[in-house]
């Protein structure tokens, strides 16, 4: 990682702290701070990527501003966060989408939606996108014919997942360690990811924006995370219906595809939509502002994503089908277009910093 005035930043209150140590018990990163005596910009950017931003720390650090000194640690991290999403991100060219998040996904999003109604209306006609055909097999496919979904969707998702994965290769040549991944350690890794335990700070909760603790945006994430994972569940039962069983969409209410998708759909709203409320009434103190906009763009992204998936689930069966899927599909490709260059790369990056806590040892055992 590069020299910037944000890794000068935070190497200067990461030495502060590691010298006072008052808030060593608030969070995974105060003993993982404990393990070193200088703060390589690889370093930094571990220790970025292992904050969960509790803000227990600021609301407790005796140095934070007015303090002369200025110890701002939730801010400082957040900044240095995000200029890891940026270097590490690859190609390089299209890094730059990071420095106007909100503009870019916004201008995407609209892009994507355009690009799926013209393509609808020049494939089948617009007469595609008003018909009523109820809930029979392959109704979705005269409206977008399944080679076109097939074909757009696993390229964007391959895209993805690719970027993804260049982009943690390059975080763990910087931030890494040189010790082997055992499989005690991944175990380790894999149960934090999953149980989300470093937004618990230190066990009581975050401060989310005073000094009172609450389990408020843990929660949220919960419903966010999980929510998110319950629909794509639903996209992966009904590709094995398609594929291997020869049941082709859509499907009845009772069916696990669209009980999956419905209840990650609410869950992804209701953690999409209470955390934009939080950032609504959020302190500003230890936030770095500059970063709300893309935070606030991708929330939005995914709250709209989920709610005209549940939107397509109520009119499917009526001349409203057509319109509401291709919208639904145009948002889809906004998503994952603009996955690998959005705050969503920190659940990888996040991850891949629990690893090297898990192999540490003593870092992420807090909360």
């Amino acid at each position: 990682m590069q020299e910037t005035d944000a890794v000068r930043e935070a190497r200067r209150e990461m030495e502060v702290c590691n010298a006072c140590r008052y808030c060593e018990g608030y969070c995974a990163v105060f003993p993982a701070v404990e393990l070193r005596r200088e703060f390589s910009a690889g370093d930094l950017s571990y220790l970025a990527n292992l904050c969960h931003n509790c803000r227990g720390c600021y609301f407790s650090c005796q140095y934070a501003p007015p303090h002369e000194w200025g110890i701002n640690v939730p801010r400082s991290l957040a900044l240095v966060r995000a200029q890891s999403y940026e270097e590490y991100a690859w190609p390089a060219p299209l890094a730059q989408a990071f420095q106007r998040n909100g503009v870019v996904v916004a201008l995407l999003t609209a892009a994507a939606l355009a690009f799926v109604l013209i393509l609808t209306i020049g494939l089948n006609g617009d007469a595609a996108l008003y018909a009523s055909r109820g809930v029979q097999p392959k109704s979705f496919y005269q409206v977008i014919p399944l080679w076109v979904m097939q074909l757009v969707g696993l390229a964007t998702f391959l895209f993805s997942v690719v970027v993804l994965g260049v982009g943690a290769a390059k975080f763990w040549r910087d931030a890494g360690t040189g010790r082997p991944i055992t499989p005690r350690a991944a175990a380790r890794a894999v149960w934090d990811v999953l149980v989300l335990r470093n937004l618990g700070g230190g066990g009581h909760g975050c401060n989310d924006d005073t000094e009172r603790f609450s389990m408020t945006r843990r929660r949220l994430h919960h419903a966010m995370f999980y929510g998110f994972m319950l629909c794509f569940a639903a996209t992966c039962v009904g590709f094995v219906y398609h594929m291997f069983l020869g049941w082709p969409a859509p499907y009845p209410f009772i069916s696990l595809p669209v009980l999956l998708g419905t209840v990650g759909g609410v869950a992804l709203m209701a953690g999409t939509g209470g955390l934009f409320a939080m950032k609504v009434v959020d302190d500003p103190g230890p936030q770095a502002r500059s970063l709300i906009g893309g935070d606030v763009a991708l929330l939005m992204l995914l709250f709209i994503v989920a709610a005209t998936g549940v939107a397509l689930l109520g009119l499917r069966e009526t001349a409203g089908m057509g319109i509401a899927l291709a919208v639904h599909l145009g948002f889809i490709l906004a998503l994952f277009v603009l996955l690998p260059y959005s705050k969503m790369v920190h659940g990888v990056y996040r991850a891949a910093a629990l690893l090297r806590s898990a192999i540490e040892g003593r870092a992420g055992s807090a909360g």
